[in-house]
C-alpha cells in the first residue's frame, strides 16, 4: 500500500511538473517566434538596404564608365585632328 501511495504521489508530482513545463514551453515558443519574426524583419531591411546601395553603386559605375568613354572618344578625336594637321604640315612644300 505504501508503494502504491508513493507511486501515486510521484505520478501526481510528475503530472504537475509536465503541466508547468508545458506552459513554460508555450511561453518560450511564443518568445522564440517573436524573436524569429523580428530577426527576419531586420534581415529583410538589411537586405533591401544592401540591394539599394548595390544598385546605386552600379548606377554610379555606369555613369563613370560613360563619362570615361566620352572623354576617351574626345581625346581620340583631338589626337586624330592633330595627326591630320601634322600630316598636312609635313606634306606642304617648304618655302
Amino acid at each position: 500500500m505504501k508503494s502504491r501511495l508513493i507511486a501515486a504521489l510521484t505520478a501526481a508530482a510528475l503530472a504537475l511538473t509536465l503541466a508547468a513545463c508545458g506552459d513554460s514551453a508555450k511561453e518560450t515558443a511564443a518568445k522564440a517566434e517573436a524573436a524569429a519574426k523580428e530577426a527576419a524583419a531586420k534581415t529583410a531591411a538589411a537586405t533591401k538596404e544592401a540591394a539599394d546601395k548595390a544598385a546605386a553603386a552600379a548606377k554610379d559605375a555606369a555613369a563613370a564608365t560613360t563619362d570615361a568613354a566620352t572623354k576617351a572618344a574626345d581625346a581620340t578625336k583631338d589626337a586624330a585632328g592633330k595627326a591630320v594637321d601634322a600630316a598636312k604640315d609635313a606634306a606642304a612644300p617648304k618655302q
